[in-house]
């Protein structure tokens, strides 16, 4: 078994720590792990991304060839299309619906969705919206992992876990809000019918 995941993102949304999390998890579990990222651009609001690689068997590469990606987690949505070739034609593209507009020649919304949903298996959620109803605007990747948790071969009680080991240093209040987080974005998922 394994799942082969592409991060993506921009700087300051999050998305090595979405790594983290799920790394922790995949250790905790026994699994074979390998991760690459890029995040050279992140503080001037540039692309991140990270190939995270979990396998019951170890893992020869840390870099997911094109086409064979399980899962793009995506906390905007014009960067989700930049990784879609990395995708293997049964993986799953889940992204959140928040632009992040950090260029001047951004494509038009109803462009960038028409692709998404031109996809048949996307999931496509408002996480700031649900990140701020779980309690912290800031946790919306949090929020785009627990919807992507059905796709990811981890135990969803150790994304759980992996937040206690990430979090628990800033203090209970982070802890359970982004616990919270995770939750609402599982949900979404459960809503969708991609998971129980």
């Amino acid at each position: 078994m394994k799942t082969d995941i592409i991060l993506a993102g921009v700087g300051g949304q999050g998305i090595l720590s979405v790594a983290a999390i799920v790394g922790h998890a995949a250790v905790a579990e026994g699994l074979y792990l390998k991760q690459a990222e890029t995040h050279g651009m992140s503080q001037r609001g540039g692309d991140v991304q990270s190939h995270l690689r979990i396998a019951s068997d170890p893992i020869a590469s840390d870099l997911i060839p094109m086409g064979k990606a399980d899962l793009i987690l995506s906390g905007e949505p014009m960067e989700s299309l930049r990784y879609l070739p990395f995708l293997s034609p049964t993986g799953y593209l889940v992204t959140s619906t928040d632009p992040l507009v950090n260029i001047p020649n951004y494509p038009p919304m109803e462009e960038v969705m028409g692709k998404i949903d031109a996809y048949p298996r996307h999931v496509a959620i408002d996480a700031d919206t649900i990140a701020k109803q779980a309690g912290s605007a800031r946790a919306a990747n949090v929020v785009m992992l627990g919807a992507a948790s059905p796709f990811i071969m981890t135990k969803f009680e150790s994304l759980e876990a992996g937040i206690v080991a990430l979090f628990s240093r800033k203090g209970t209040d982070v802890v359970e809000a982004n616990l919270k987080a995770l939750r609402a974005g599982r949900e979404q998922a459960v809503q969708m019918g991609l998971a129980k």
